[in-house]
């Protein structure tokens, strides 16, 4: 199904525009050293000025994610989008490998972790947990890049669990994430938020073994999906 480039709530630019076109780079499956189309047409197609084009451009530039030549355009450099790497995951070449083996890490802690949230978060965490679950689904549902929120989700879990050592962990479960997200490119939307709703769900009533399984059957979605992929791609080599 075509990705719908919708018209930007003016209130909210620069940050939804960048957005915007990281799902248009990805959508138009565009490669490194790609040329985006002009300042002009990009306003057109998001339905905002060229000053705000720009300002996202320098956002994105600033990332690592395009690169703008005087006198040529704008260019695709790095097509992933990218979290801090503390403990040196970009050092990994086989990005299917390394997404596998952060999940075999995440299944040994999160279903745990979400349990122990279940005991311990305070109602303040329990409301930002929740809240985080409908922006993450509100961001699927409208086709724009949820992978912060989503990130956010499973950091405030970790919070709320209380487990000083699991938040200092936290930079796997991003790059987990991330990693995930720049090889399957949105899919598991629906599975996605029924779980993620699920995870919360039992949270809010303190039903950690509710969590336990919910926060399980959410990582095997992402691992089942991951192995399809990674075997379609061995066969067509």
């Amino acid at each position: 199904m075509a990705y719908k480039y919708e018209k930007v709530d003016q209130k909210l630019l620069v940050p939804q525009i960048e957005d915007q076109l990281m799902m248009y780079v990805h959508q138009e499956q565009m490669e490194k050293g790609a040329r985006l189309p002009s300042e002009h047409k990009l306003g057109e197609l998001f339905g905002v000025g060229r000053s705000t084009i720009r300002e996202a451009v320098k956002s994105l530039v600033s990332k690592g994610i395009l690169e703008v030549k005087r006198g040529s355009g704008t260019y695709v450099k790095n097509t992933e989008i990218t979290v801090d790497d503390p403990l040196g995951f970009s050092q990994f070449e086989d990005k299917y490998r390394l997404a596998m083996e952060l999940f075999d890490v995440r299944i040994l802690l999160e279903p745990e972790v979400a349990a122990t949230a279940c005991q311990k978060a305070s109602e303040e965490d329990k409301k930002h947990i929740k809240e985080l679950c409908d922006e993450v689904e509100q961001l699927y549902l409208s086709g724009k890049n949820h992978i912060q929120k989503d990130m956010e989700f499973h950091s405030a879990i970790a919070k709320a669990s209380g487990n000083h050592v699991v938040e200092i962990l936290l930079p796997v479960i991003f790059t987990a994430i991330t990693t995930f997200a720049n090889l399957t490119h949105r899919k598991l939307q629906q599975e996605t938020i029924e779980t993620h709703r699920e995870v919360t769900n039992a949270i809010l009533r303190g039903d950690s073994m509710g969590a336990k399984c919910a926060m399980i059957m959410h990582l095997t979605y992402n691992r089942q999906t991951l192995l399809q992929m990674s075997d379609t791609r061995k066969k067509s080599v």
